[in-house]
């Protein structure tokens, strides 16, 4: 019940017993939530669920700014990461799992999905990856490197 890592040029064994699965509901993040699942099934690890929806931000300024529905943003937001956060479920249900499952709200994906790792006490966190490279990259930025880069605990990618 243990993974291979790498710290500092030498291997670690880590002891894997809670598993975080990010997913933004995409079509990449589920293969991400399946080979979690999978993981955690052969670990015998706990699994917690995480979907993770930024905060309302709005830049209009001068005569174009008026009120803005962020109401409705929110419910749409919490619509959406319910529905997410079912098909995760469902997904581990079939996999003879049970998981818990959160819905980090108002948060940077990246700050939710680290406070919920450290909050669930988890070993490990498995999440996907676009794999964007130069200009797309830089205007989009990374979730899964911004995890990587401030992450203390081990992150498998998946693609």
């Amino acid at each position: 019940m243990a993974i291979l890592g790498t710290k500092e040029s030498r291997v670690v064994l880590v002891r894997v017993k809670h598993i975080l699965i990010a997913t933004d509901g995409s079509e990449l993040a589920a293969k991400a939530l399946a080979q979690g699942l999978s993981l955690a099934k052969a670990l015998a690890a706990q699994v917690t669920v995480v979907t993770v929806t930024e905060p309302w931000v709005t830049q209009v300024t001068g005569e174009a700014a008026f009120g803005f529905p962020s109401a409705e943003y929110d419910k749409a937001m919490t619509t959406s990461a319910a529905q997410i956060l079912s098909k995760a479920s469902e997904a581990a249900n079939k996999e003879g799992l049970s998981c818990a499952t959160i819905h980090v709200k108002e948060r940077h994906p990246t700050e939710g999905i680290l406070e919920t790792a450290k909050a669930k006490m988890c070993d490990l966190i498995v999440m996907a990856s676009h794999g964007r490279r130069g200009l797309t990259r830089l205007l989009l930025g990374s979730q899964a490197q911004n995890v990587i880069t401030h992450s203390t605990i081990p992150v498998l990618i998946c693609r």
